[in-house]
């Protein structure tokens, strides 16, 4: 399906370099995920090497600008160029990101791709992803962080979490019953655990304690619905 996107150049001697300080998975790693000093997201990042210099960023069309904002205020002497550039964009669905072309094949629908989206426990910006999510409540530590590599903003805390703590609450898969929208909260014994974030018929995503029970039987709040984790 073609798919909206953001599109920013990092070209340089200094870009592999530059990049690999400001994001949060080896450059070599194709997701990424930008986040403050605090280990707050800023956007979640797909990244394509062009070549040894040129590397393009790929994110939500709303945090095109704030990206490039934040590269250019860390860039210091840092010998790159940071710039917006112009192209069309497909998903394949499986996750492949095909650029200017589009692939043979019939395209999805928005149905097909978001029931296949939430299968796969993905989370997407603006439903499961915002400033205020840590990369782990969203399941992004295996895909889009780095723990061998050097520092990056947002490190420390990320590192600290991994090795020390834990999260509160975890993006987790539903198999609902009933009525159910985004939004809904979910309850167990009348106490508030969690809330849904995305839904298609008999799916759902969803951020959920992580002290409930995975055999739980949760209650959706004010609705006739009920919803099990998917194990």
């Amino acid at each position: 399906m073609r798919r909206p996107r953001a599109f920013i150049r990092v070209s340089g001697p200094d870009a592999e370099d530059f990049l690999q300080r400001m994001v949060s998975n080896d450059v070599a790693a194709a997701d990424v995920c930008d986040v403050t000093p605090k280990a707050r997201m800023i956007a979640p990042l797909r990244i394509m090497r062009r070549t040894a210099e040129d590397f393009l960023l790929l994110t939500e069309p709303d945090l095109g600008e704030p990206v490039r904002a934040q590269l250019l205020r860390a860039r210091f002497a840092a010998k790159v160029e940071i710039e917006p550039e112009q192209h069309e964009s497909w998903l394949v669905l499986g996750g492949e990101e095909v650029l200017d072309e589009r692939p043979a094949g019939d395209e999805a629908s928005d149905a097909d791709f978001e029931r296949w989206r939430i299968e796969a426990g993905i989370p997407r910006w603006g439903a499961e992803l915002d400033d205020r999510v840590l990369p782990a409540e969203a399941g992004l530590e295996e895909t889009h962080i780095s723990f061998s590599k050097g520092c990056y903003p947002g490190q420390e805390p990320i590192a600290r979490q991994h090795h020390r703590g834990k999260v509160n609450r975890r993006l987790r898969i539903l198999e609902i019953d009933g009525d159910a929208a985004p939004g809904d909260e979910l309850t167990l014994d009348e106490k508030v655990v969690g809330r849904i974030t995305s839904i298609v018929p008999g799916l759902a995503l969803a951020y959920v304690r992580t002290e409930v029970p995975e055999s739980a039987q949760l209650q959706i709040a004010a609705k006739a619905g009920s919803a099990r984790l998917r194990r």
